[in-house]
């Protein structure tokens, strides 16, 4: 099978080609050696399938960042039969930079000239033709998010593949070009493979290349020297400059622009930014727009008409058809709700006919049991909440693609600085919202250690979408079972808790154990422009994908582990509903019930309290877990419960009644849940990420922040007088930090001077 690998700037369109290009047989795994993604897919419309390679996007191939090095890495040892290199028409000269390294390699290439429908829309136009003369390269103007020209595209990478290149630089007639031509010829001496692009690194003074080639470096360091009169030039600088003045006078001219560019005139995104991104207004208008998400996602009063008018709120609530139920509550649905209530509908009937088609097969009670209430209890608690999932999942996917979650980088930087990172560890912590795992990986982009640690470490506090069951269920259970609050404003801050977790530990680790410089933060903002469709559509059955196959997989599996648990006892008989406090997992959940205690879910509740403790070991498995252990646990413990109706809020409403917990002691559970230990897909990454020796004092951070929030949580809630107590002893270890940090640069200065 061919490979073709797709190389381009960031916010070129690269990944958007990739998805038009491979469409559903994309997935994702790991670079060699390197955990970092790596998105292949297959493009089958030719006359044979065709590996497609998603590179990082860089803006060189000098090894600066570990994207750079990955693609250098990729294009260099694994030789991709084709080389697509995709290029933003609408900012023709910064986009070739890389076009003209990626010339001197030994490769087919394509150049795959993006965004040409913005250009047509400006009265813009590129003269191909000339383009392609002046470049020696196939041309094809596409619109990666339109899908324009894709066939054209990969026809002329075909015929690129049929013939032998070799590669040409635009440097042999630079300050330099004779000294890249003499370190060519003494690379093809020692037969390395892409002679020219090794000698042109040689000349800069490459990293990577001087420690391959040692004695080529050398000998061209001292040739440079002799004929510059024995002057030290900046290579790398003159290469830069000669490669940007190349471009300027061969082949900028190719694009001629329907008016003269006024600089004075703001762009629409200019104007936009001016708006979204202003400095006092900016993170403000961001909450707003992170709520109205969350409101459309979660709330059972959209718009709050059902509060503003009193009639209209209680003919929503009064009893009505099934159809009403689905729309309406205390108001107008939300439309995550109305679709939550629809597949709820749907769970619920199927676990009814279940039931009912076993009692007819004369099925016994342990069956029976282990069927409706086992397995389809704990995976129909989990599935109805996959709906809003995939709404919030859809409104995130719709920032980024439109190019406003750059802007919140951009903003927050100025933020996060104060908390020791930069803005660039906020795209791997927004990520985190989608889940751990590749968030985590997206670290790598991270240069210093310490803040990827960092970042690490706070991205699970960033609830991902198997924590929002947990989230869903209990918000909704108290504005059921206590008639207090509004699900979605609990729902929403509880993400914003969080979140402040999340930078007051970075505050904290960044002040202590983890003191260091903050890394510089450079980022190229695209224009913003609508999402394709077919691409949110893709990542929403991606998402969608993931979900189901976890619960039809792991959740299944706990589900009936937990099952027999509860209905067995030790001595191996089957013990059923009535006798389950006598049951394995009930003796087991009292050994443990009391270490949570503090936490508001431990010993303070009845003889069942033990299920919270449970459901609370059985997230560190997957997340999804707490929701399937509640659904198998509440059909043992009150199979006739008359409280809320649907799947998740019910559990939570039998376990309530049930255990007698309070409401600040279900916030802490929540709590807990979103900031202990993740699920051990998350732990895996981690460990992966940061060796073994900060992967033990990683799992210990997350149960001492989880623990300690927790129990501020419950405390409080519980006893208001006792806040006073926990800011005492937070200003305390704050001076102390502060003292401690005063001494170590008194220290740190004291050694400099003396040095």
């Amino acid at each position: 099978m061919l490979t073709f690998a797709l190389a381009g700037n960031p916010n070129s369109g690269k990944t958007t080609l990739f998805n038009a290009l491979t469409g559903s047989t994309a997935h994702v795994g790991n670079w060699p050696g390197v955990t970092v993604d790596k998105r292949e897919g297959t493009y089958k419309k030719g006359g044979e399938p065709i590996n497609i390679v998603d590179l990082p996007g860089i803006y060189s191939l000098s090894p600066y960042t570990p994207e750079e090095v990955i693609a250098r890495n990729f294009v260099l040892n694994e030789r991709p039969d084709c080389i697509i290199n995709i290029v933003d028409a609408t900012n023709l000269e910064r986009n070739l930079y890389l076009t003209t390294q990626l010339m001197e390699l030994d490769v087919p290439i394509v150049v795959a000239l993006n965004m040409t429908d913005v250009l047509d829309k400006n009265g813009d136009r590129i003269d191909v033709r000339a383009l392609e003369k002046r470049i020696g390269l196939p041309v094809v103007e596409i619109s990666a998010l339109k899908g324009m020209n894709m066939d054209l595209l990969m026809t002329r990478a075909l015929d690129a593949v049929a013939k032998t290149r070799k590669g040409e630089t635009v440097l042999k007639d630079s300050l330099l070009g004779s000294a890249i031509a003499n370190a060519e010829i003494a690379l093809k001496l020692k037969e390395v493979e892409a002679p020219l692009f090794h000698a042109v690194k040689l000349v800069e003074k490459d990293e990577i290349e001087v420690k391959t080639h040692p004695a080529e470096a050398k000998a061209v360091e001292a040739f440079i020297q002799e004929n510059a009169g024995g002057k030290t030039l900046d290579t790398e600088a003159e290469i830069a400059d000669a490669r940007y003045k190349y471009i300027t006078a061969h082949f900028s001219s190719t694009l001629t622009r329907a008016r003269k560019p006024d600089y004075n005139e703001l762009s629409k995104s200019n104007k936009a930014d001016k708006v979204l991104t202003h400095k006092w207004a900016g993170i403000p208008i961001f909450l707003v727009i992170m709520f109205a998400i969350f409101h459309l996602t979660f709330s059972e009063d959209l718009l709050f008409l059902g509060s503003i008018i009193p009639s209209f709120g209680e003919w929503c609530g009064a009893e009505g058809s099934v159809a009403k139920g689905i729309f309406f509550a205390g108001g107008l649905n939300s439309p995550g709700v109305i679709l939550f209530n629809a597949l709820d509908l749907l769970t619920g009937q199927i676990g009814e006919w279940l039931g009912a088609g076993l009692e007819a097969l004369g099925a016994n009670e342990a069956i029976i049991g282990l069927v409706c209430d086992g397995i389809w209890g704990g995976v129909s608690g989990v599935l109805s909440f996959l709906p809003q999932i995939l709404v919030l999942f859809l409104f995130f996917s719709i920032l980024e693609d439109s190019g406003y979650m750059a802007r919140v980088a951009f903003m927050l930087d100025r933020i996060f600085r104060r908390f020791g990172v930069s803005g660039r560890a906020f795209m791997p912590m927004i990520m985190g919202f989608g889940c751990s795992v590749p968030a985590m990986i997206n670290t790598r982009t991270l240069a210093d250690e310490k803040e990827r640690t960092a970042t690490v470490r706070v991205i699970p506090f960033f609830s991902c979408g198997a924590k929002m069951p947990i989230l869903l269920a209990i918000a909704g259970g108290i504005v059921e079972h206590f008639g207090i609050g509004n699900a979605d404003i609990i729902t929403y801050s509880m993400y914003v808790l969080g979140i402040v977790v999340a930078l007051l530990s970075l505050l904290a680790m960044r002040n202590t154990t983890m003191r260091g410089e903050t890394s510089p933060f450079i980022m190229e903002l695209p224009l913003y422009h609508m999402p394709g469709f077919k691409n949110l559509m893709l990542h929403l059955w991606d998402k969608a994908k993931h979900f189901i196959q976890k619960a039809f997989t792991i959740i299944v599996a706990s589900c009936i582990v937990i099952w027999f648990l509860s209905n067995f006892g030790w001595d191996w008989r089957y013990v059923g509903e009535e006798g389950m406090d006598t049951s394995i997992l009930a003796s087991i959940g009292k050994l443990i019930q009391p270490i949570f205690t503090p936490l508001g879910f431990g010993s303070n509740l009845n003889s069942n309290g033990w299920v919270f403790a449970v459901a609370a070991i059985t997230g560190l498995i997957a997340k999804e877990d707490v929701i399937a252990t509640f659904g198998v646990l509440a059909g043992c413990i009150a199979a006739n419960f008359a409280g809320a109706t649907e799947e998740g809020i019910y559990e939570v409403g039998v376990l309530i009644s049930e255990t007698g917990i309070t409401v600040p002691a279900l916030i802490s559970f929540i709590a807990f849940n979103m900031l202990t230990i993740p699920c051990f897909a998350a732990v895996a990454a981690a460990k992966g990420e940061l060796g073994h020796g900060k992967f033990k004092w990683t799992l210990l951070f997350w149960l001492v922040t989880s623990y300690l929030v927790s129990s501020m949580v419950y405390t409080i809630g519980e006893w208001w007088w006792t806040a006073p107590i926990w800011a005492a002893v937070i200003a305390v270890a704050v001076v102390i930090i502060v003292l401690n940090n005063k001494r170590l640069d008194k220290k740190a200065a004291l050694a400099k001077k003396l040095k």
